[in-house]
């Protein structure tokens, strides 16, 4: 239902589109800071308002309408997060285009494919690089007419008549031509096609309106209640619909700062640095932090005492204040007691490894394993587990602070409706659902049973409260009927330093095994414990070595029903990634990609 426009609105009730948002903000509060921009040469972070970010984004509209491109128009954008992209990305919307996000790690060939399928009429790509490679790709982009790369190089640009190339400053300085006026953009019109991970299969354009999106702003804004005085951190990529949504718009709408983190790799110094409120991330990063600090105090016995005596006082202390069952009988007065100390030796510089100041953290995008709950919320860092789809704008469910129970979703949001249908699936039907998928009439109509759309996830709901079961589709089913969740004994697995990453299987076979990435650390002193060289590779598949590994994976695994439990192991130290094709943009296992990576590896565990 289109809505007429407002964008002076006098509170964010009256604003309707993102572009809207975007002005009504700026209007809002010109002065405050959008966003801290790293600054190379002076080494430091630097506020941008949010009148001189306004400012760059009219000059990229500018430059935008000098191209007149149709109403509706596909506009792809490769880059990483940072000023660049957020601008591109608002001249896109205020055009009433289609802003395209891609992934700056994905391969040639996924990119290519999403740029001819979704007949992209306009690329902004980070490097010349980039485009080369991606047009190398063997595919025909019969849309595209005209590419903008934002790193200028020496060398000539590949360019012709029919595709022309240009640098972003050159392109930034063209003349004006004067616009052929334009309509802004509709709720119900596209305010973004994103792609979806593609764990199986050629990625789905996902279509999103600009009421899909703003809906499910509003609705996190009441649950999660950021404010002007927070400062996000944001470094999941804006191609994942969780960080356009809880990274960007939600601190449009909320009035917040944004700083961009220069790479993953300096993540810990930005977060120190920044000292950042709010954070959005996935489990993979607390995973992280987790593991580190396992490492660090397995050398010292006083430490790791501390440790777990800290996390377990502070369960007890987070259970009481959340209404949640307090395990064992050690008495408040008692735990109140010791905590100071406690907090002081171990909670605090714990917290000061994410800047000491994090008042919200939300994990989403995959299931956050409950022993890395508990050690967290415990030791004081408010983690609140969510879930969504990019079918769902994201956000379906959320914790909150003061309603916060990690072995669970949260609660659905505010005009969210959800239930349970065959199969236990979860289905949720919102005005933050999407239109369909991008020229795929059949997929999007399987999606959906009388109006709700199927998630593909097993789910339960509880006072109120929904708790995920497991994702059909992945379901393992063994030679023997029994049916077990991948998911589940993956995050058991890797709540030990020791394993990275893990991948179950087990389909019509007669029992569970699985392959590990073994951390360099604890490959180390796993392979000196048995006496052997850590840098020769047989050495991952000396049969001790396997023994002392799948041992460990059983104890991790103990209080799943034996069927569950993994009775074989494969050992790897070769990370997966986006970039080797075996995780996806968002960091989920690619299953099928890594059944024909280790197929060989699979069909041998089966055979000893």
């Amino acid at each position: 239902m289109s809505r007429t426009p407002s964008p002076l609105a006098p509170t964010l009730d009256g604003v309707f589109t993102l572009s809207e948002l975007f002005a009504w903000r700026v209007a809002q509060t010109p002065q405050a800071a959008a966003y801290l921009q790293y600054d190379e040469p002076a080494q430091r972070w630097a506020p941008v308002s949010w009148q001189a970010i306004g400012a760059q984004v009219h000059n990229v509209t500018d430059a935008l309408g000098n191209l007149q491109l149709p109403r509706g128009s596909r506009i792809a954008i490769l880059l990483p997060n940072g000023l660049p992209a957020v601008c591109i990305d608002q001249a896109s919307l205020a055009q009433a285009c289609v802003p395209v996000p891609l992934h700056a790690l994905d391969n040639p060939a996924s990119i290519a494919y999403i740029l001819a399928d979704s007949d992209t009429v306009l690329l902004i790509a980070q490097s010349l690089a980039q485009w080369e490679a991606i047009a190398s790709a063997g595919v025909e982009f019969p849309a595209l007419r005209q590419v903008v790369v934002l790193e200028a190089t020496p060398e000539p640009l590949p360019s012709t008549p029919q595709l022309p190339v240009v640098f972003w400053s050159d392109w930034l300085a063209q003349p004006r031509h004067a616009p052929a006026p334009s309509e802004p953009p509709r709720a119900d019109e596209l305010a973004t096609l994103v792609y979806t991970s593609g764990t199986t299969g050629k990625p789905k354009g996902v279509m999103l309106t600009h009421e899909n999106v703003l809906e499910n702003v509003k609705a996190v804004l009441q649950r999660v209640v950021p404010g002007p005085q927070d400062v996000f951190l944001s470094f999941l990529p804006l191609s994942h619909t969780f960080e356009r949504t809880a990274g960007y718009y939600l601190p449009i709408a909320a009035g917040s700062c944004v700083a961009h983190a220069r790479s993953v790799a300096l993540l810990s110094e930005d977060m120190k640095t920044v000292r950042p409120t709010v954070l959005i991330s996935v489990p993979r990063i607390y995973e992280r932090v987790y593991g580190v600090l396992k490492g660090m105090l397995v050398a010292s016995r006083l430490k790791s005492t501390l440790f777990q005596w800290a996390q377990t006082v502070g369960w007890r202390r987070f259970c009481r204040t959340q209404g949640l069952p307090v395990p064992g009988r050690m008495p408040a007065a008692l735990d109140a007691l010791v905590w100071p100390a406690l907090n002081r030796l171990v909670a605090r510089p714990l917290l000061a490894q994410f800047g000491g100041r994090l008042r919200v953290a939300v994990s989403g995008g995959a299931a956050l394993s409950q022993p890395i709950a508990h050690c967290f919320l415990g030791l004081g860092l408010p983690i609140l587990q969510g879930y969504g789809m990019t079918e769902t704008s994201p956000v379906v469910a959320v914790n909150g602070l003061d309603d916060n129970d990690p072995a669970t979703i949260g609660r659905a949001l505010p005009g969210v409706e959800v239930r349970i249908g065959e199969l236990q699936e979860l289905q949720v039907r919102s005005r933050s659902v999407m239109r369909g998928y991008w020229k795929r009439e059949a997929d999007t109509a399987a999606t959906f049973v009388d109006g709700w759309l199927r998630t593909g996830d097993q789910a339960a709901i509880e006072g109120g409260r929904i708790r995920i079961l497991g994702r059909i589709k992945e379901i393992i089913v063994t030679s023997t009927g029994e049916k077990i969740a991948p998911g589940d004994l993956e995050l058991a697995i890797t709540s030990d330093p020791l394993f990275e990453q893990a991948y179950t299987f087990g389909d019509n076979k007669p029992f569970i095994a699985c392959i590990v990435v073994l951390s360099q650390a604890g490959w180390r002193q796993l392979a000196a414990s048995l006496q052997l060289p850590a840098d020769a590779p047989q050495s991952l598949d000396a049969p001790a070595a396997r023994q002392a590994a799948l041992t460990r994976i059983q104890a991790l695994t103990r209080g799943f029903p034996y069927y569950a439990q993994p009775r074989a192991v494969a050992l790897t130290q070769e990370p997966w990634t986006s970039e080797n094709t075996l995780l996806t943009p968002t960091l989920k296992l690619k299953r099928k990609n890594l059944t024909a990576r280790f197929a060989a590896e699979m069909d041998q565990l089966y055979r000893r």
